[in-house]
């Protein structure tokens, strides 16, 4: 087929040289694929080589606490990921070995079409063709698809495509090679189709259409969130929680922290208004100090307006249920969202 011997001529030439790749090891593979979901791939590198290093087969990653994965995986967001990345490390384990087939793959925890194709491909040989974003925007345009590929019926359709597509014997080269030329050539932004191997065919390139290409239906609403975080400080100590599941940073660590209140200021005392930890206020405001105020940060779906203060505290407070008391000096010890990690050098040093 024309476009997939094309795709690998290019690849031939063009190819990134990626430290998982040439291996055949399920895990090394595994491993870059998890990583490499929502993250480019410098981030990623250096994260699968730390994780490498550390936990070099899956047995050494199944024995590691939730807790040492999760503080690993700390700055590459998305979190459920490195759950699913520890839980799927212990089914491995229990059957003995990464399972062999494209539908045990599917199996395990966390994996879905995608990477499930990319370890059969690249590990064991099978011929199952990878649909990401990358595939989807090369066959979109070379093809002129305008399916959304967001929608059941768009999802069938390209997956179909991609594998009728697939090369007798060439399933991990040219799964390896499309999504390159995704990545390098055919890219979301100012793609390279001057010099594109498939210019010719290319039907989007033909009727103007590349920026139009692919086509995503636009369904979710971004959610703007207030939280007001107060690190308390006392003797030496910190009050820390566990998130919990069902929310944004599940499984990590983080200060008290306050959504849907008001702090107000009135005769030197502050008070919190619908506060979970209303038995301590009001207190004084000389004990209270804002240290930033109005951080701003985003994840997919969420944008989070952030406010941080610092509370010292003479006597010790009783803490909300959930929160527990931790050695400053121990801080590090804990898995800490991204946002937490960047403003506790604001917090501690003062």
């Amino acid at each position: 087929m024309h476009i997939s011997k094309s795709i690998l001529e290019w690849f031939r030439a063009n190819g990134r040289e990626l430290p998982w790749r040439g291996t055949h090891d399920p895990y090394a593979i595994w491993l870059s694929e998890v990583i490499l979901q929502q993250t480019r791939v410098q981030q990623g590198w250096h994260y699968w080589e730390q994780f490498m290093q550390r936990w070099p087969t899956v047995e050494a990653l199944a024995q590691a606490t939730e807790d040492e994965v999760l503080r690993q995986w700390q700055g590459l967001g998305y979190y459920s990921r490195a759950r699913n990345l520890h839980k799927a490390a212990l089914q491995v384990v229990a059957l003995g070995g990464f399972p062999r087939t494209y539908e045990g793959l599917r199996s395990l925890c966390g994996v879905g079409d995608y990477t499930a194709a990319a370890i059969a491909s690249m590990a064991f040989g099978l011929p199952v063709a990878v649909v990401d974003g990358n595939v989807y925007r090369v066959l979109a345009r070379h093809y002129g698809i305008a399916t959304p590929i967001n929608t059941a019926e768009g999802k069938k359709e390209f997956a179909q495509l991609a594998q009728a597509l697939l090369p007798v014997g060439e399933a991990a080269s040219y799964n390896q090679a499309i999504m390159d030329f995704g990545a390098l050539q055919c890219t979301p932004q100012s793609p390279r189709c001057l010099d594109c191997p498939l210019q010719e065919s290319c039907v989007a390139l033909r009727e103007g259409r590349v920026g139009q290409l692919p086509v995503k239906l636009k369904k979710l609403k971004i959610r703007q969130r207030h939280l007001i975080y107060i690190y308390v400080r006392h003797q030496g100590q910190t009050a820390l929680r566990r998130r919990g599941p069902g929310d944004i940073w599940q499984g990590l660590w983080e200060p008290l922290v306050i959504e849907n209140s008001e702090l107000r200021i009135e005769n030197s005392e502050l008070s919190i208004e619908n506060s979970p930890c209303a038995a301590n206020s009001p207190f004084s405001i000389l004990n209270f100090q804002l240290v930033r105020q109005s951080v701003r940060h985003v994840l997919t779906h969420q944008v989070l307006l952030c406010d941080f203060y610092l509370w010292q505290p003479e006597e010790r407070p009783t803490l909300p249920e959930g929160y527990v008391w931790v050695d400053e000096s121990e801080i590090d010890r804990y898995a800490l969202p991204r946002l937490i990690e960047k403003m506790l050098p604001s917090l501690l040093v003062r």
